[in-house]
């Protein structure tokens, strides 16, 4: 059972992303000695996963990252304005001389072609460094239109 539990955790039944933070507790079972095979087993527990998963209303989190801007201090409020474009959350920001150091947290999925616009936004004087910070559920929103993206790319494979 435990392999076909583990398998279903791999790629989740309704967005195939791994599903995380996962207790399977078996309370009851039997076998019996001609149909208790371990494929047998393997897809009871599938079907118990896949009924229990579609019960519990699965979330969708994503990876936040730490993200820290040295910038002249001419462009702070510009830059400002790119890392909250990318649903980016402003931390802090310290002037340092004639520069000035921005800390956000900013979605992974939205850190795609970054440095091309900030070194535009900047004239080529900013530099940033990323780094994971931790997971945060996704908005209601965007998880929509994953799921629209996903039963569209399972509809196109069919």
């Amino acid at each position: 059972m435990e392999k076909g539990f583990r398998s279903c955790a791999k790629k989740g039944p309704k967005l195939e992303f791994p599903v995380t933070g996962v207790r399977v507790v078996v309370n009851d079972g039997a076998s019996h000695a001609v149909d208790s095979s371990d494929l047998a087993f393997q897809t009871a527990a599938r079907a118990a996963f896949r009924e229990a998963y579609l019960k519990a209303r699965p979330v969708i989190h994503e990876p936040i990252m730490k993200v820290v801007v040295e910038t002249p201090t001419e462009f702070q409020g510009a830059v400002m304005g790119l890392l909250n474009q990318r649903r980016g959350m402003i931390v802090g920001a310290q002037d340092e001389g004639t520069m000035s150091v921005i800390e956000s947290q900013v979605p992974l999925a939205e850190m795609f072609g970054f440095s091309t616009v900030l070194r535009s936004a900047t004239q080529g004087k900013a530099q940033f460094t990323m780094e994971f910070s931790a997971y945060r559920l996704v908005p209601a929103s965007i998880a929509e239109k994953i799921a629209e993206e996903v039963a569209q790319r399972k509809r196109n494979a069919a």
